[in-house]
């Protein structure tokens, strides 16, 4: 790409180079006015009625005496949230939510700041934007501005709740400044990758891989040592969250730790900006061959070639989450021990059969509901498509648009087939090493969790529905496979109305593995698929691209 010229507000230093950050500040809050409430309400909402459902399962110290001791003397329970620093309700609360808050606010963040930033130059935006009276670093500050907002916003949203739910004050600041400091320091993050590459997808998948690696870390450290004195853990921002230790005697200078790795963060991406033209980066994209393969003659082809990066990080993400699964299996019975509210739970979420297999059934939904996050993403990549003015010159050749839909849905549908699989193959190998019965827990393992297609693909359709008659709700989709979540992560907790249950198609699914199946509950879920397919096809087949 050319350099671009910037205007002589911009070129200058000093203030000039902020010039117009509060209008683009305002723009991007504007276009953000859906996506930061949802994300904010949504996970600052399940942060807060943890509270209320843990009350709820160990209403008695003794109860959360013998928890905390449980949890804490399990590895593979503490790699996946940790060990307990107190046995009161708040800090049971920081434990079983705490660590997934913070990593999930570190993807809020990401997002945001690079939707605002290599996404607005990847789009031909941001220069158009430069060509008044911008400052060069205005559109960066005002991405990790908004990031603020949403993460400040959260941070509240938790320390308040907490708080008015009867929580002591200090510790619900704690986990609020935790959860949001975590959002901050990955703010940072994105705004680094942001310069690195040449494209808005490279940006969030290089951020979204330094988070996992965060997470990595911090789960490798806790199954390491019971008292989180791993170093492993103190390399990881999300081990920081952990390390405040929220209502456990609280560690007010790790807040240092958050401002410290934001500091730098910023600063070397202010840095970064600083030297390189709009619209380039510092890792451009490898030239590729002088010819292309016979796979890209088709749109299928096309399809998989741009969206088999992604799909291969999903599936590798799914064997290894199978494998954590299987692994914490075992500690089912010391999570639950005789807690009659708590095996009610996993009755609701896994079945009535043995603890075992409702633990298993509960995990196989879990990852089913994941699962719609990245069938939902594949999906929008039609729509990405369209609005980067990458479809027109597709569609201005011999291609149709069904035969161009139809590329991005095939990666979707079969994608999601294959990431289930893998899921289902990483919990049945190692629950069954475990168990020393790999062939008699293999099969029920795969053929749970292939189960959840079906409802998966429900929400697939959906989003294709959405595409192709209301494109610029598209970006609804996120809020629908968000609500599904929470439902069918805090609805059993919390015992939510049926009527609230049954709006997630998860829900309407035989728990399996053990549980009786029938056709009925698959074919009703096929048949719904198929409508909003046909739908939505139908609609994008007779609307305008674009």
């Amino acid at each position: 790409m050319t350099a671009v010229t910037l205007p002589a507000a911009a070129r200058t230093g000093g203030s000039r180079d902020l010039a117009s950050t509060g209008t683009l500040l305002r723009l991007a809050l504007r276009r953000d006015r859906l996506m930061i409430p949802a994300w904010v309400v949504l996970l600052g909402l399940t942060v807060v009625s943890m509270s209320g459902a843990l009350k709820k399962l160990y209403d008695t110290p003794a109860k959360r005496a013998d928890v905390a001791s449980s949890m804490t003397g399990n590895g593979s329970l503490r790699a996946l949230y940790g060990p307990v620093f107190s046995d009161s309700l708040g800090g049971l609360t920081a434990w079983r939510i705490g660590g997934i808050a913070a990593l999930l606010a570190g993807v809020m963040s990401l997002l945001i700041v690079v939707r605002h930033t290599r996404e607005e130059e990847e789009t031909g935006r941001q220069e158009l934007l430069s060509a008044a009276m911008v400052g060069r670093r205005a559109p960066l500050t005002a991405a990790l501005l908004a990031a603020f907002v949403a993460d400040a916003a959260l941070a509240l949203l938790i320390a308040a709740g907490l708080a008015g739910a009867g929580q002591p004050a200090g510790g619900a600041l704690a986990l609020g400044l935790a959860v949001g400091g975590t959002g901050l320091v990955f703010a940072g993050l994105a705004a680094i990758t942001a310069q690195l590459t040449e494209s808005a997808r490279a940006a969030k998948g290089l951020a979204g891989a330094v988070l996992g690696a965060a997470f990595v870390l911090r789960a490798a450290g806790d199954a390491a040592t019971e008292d989180a004195s791993s170093p492993l853990i103190w390399a990881s921002p999300v081990g920081w969250a952990e390390q405040l230790r929220a209502f456990a005697d609280e560690r007010w200078w790790v807040l240092l730790l958050f401002l410290a790795g934001t500091a730098v963060t910023v600063g070397a991406a202010y840095a970064l900006t600083a030297r390189r033209d709009l619209g380039m980066s510092f890792l451009p994209a490898r030239p590729g061959p002088a010819r292309a393969p016979a796979s890209l003659n088709g749109a299928t082809g096309l399809a998989w070639r741009l969206q088999r990066t992604t799909l291969f990080g999903w599936a590798a993400g799914f064997l290894a989450a199978g494998a954590v699964f299987g692994g914490i299996i075992d500690g089912a019975s010391d999570l639950v021990g005789d807690n009659e509210q708590a095996r009610q739970i996993f009755e609701r979420m896994g079945g009535r059969q043995g603890l075992s297999e409702a633990f298993i059934s509960a995990l196989t939904g879990m990852l089913g509901m994941v699962a719609a996050i990245y069938a939902a993403g594949a999906v929008l990549r039609l729509r990405g498509e369209e609005t980067g003015d990458r479809a027109e010159p597709v569609l201005a050749g011999a291609v149709g648009r069904l035969r161009w839909a139809a590329g991005h849905l095939a990666v979707a549908f079969l994608g999601t087939a294959l990431i289930l699989l893998l899921g289902g193959l990483g919990l049945g190998l190692t629950y069954g090493l475990t168990t020393g019965d790999v062939s008699g827990q293999l099969g029920p393992a795969v053929g749970g969790v292939l189960a959840q297609a079906p409802a998966v693909w429900t929400l697939t359709g959906l989003a294709v529905l959405l595409v192709g008659a209301l494109p610029k709700a598209a970006v609804g989709t996120w809020a629908v496979v968000g609500g599904c979540l929470g439902i069918g992560w805090v609805g059993p907790a919390v015992q939510l109305p049926q009527w609230v249950m049954n709006l997630s198609p998860f829900s309407h699914l035989p728990k399996l593995p053990g549980g009786e199946a029938t056709a009925a509950p698959f074919l009703w879920l096929l048949a719904l698929t198929a409508v909003f397919v046909t739908a939505g096809l139908t609609a994008l087949r007779r609307r305008d691209i674009g």
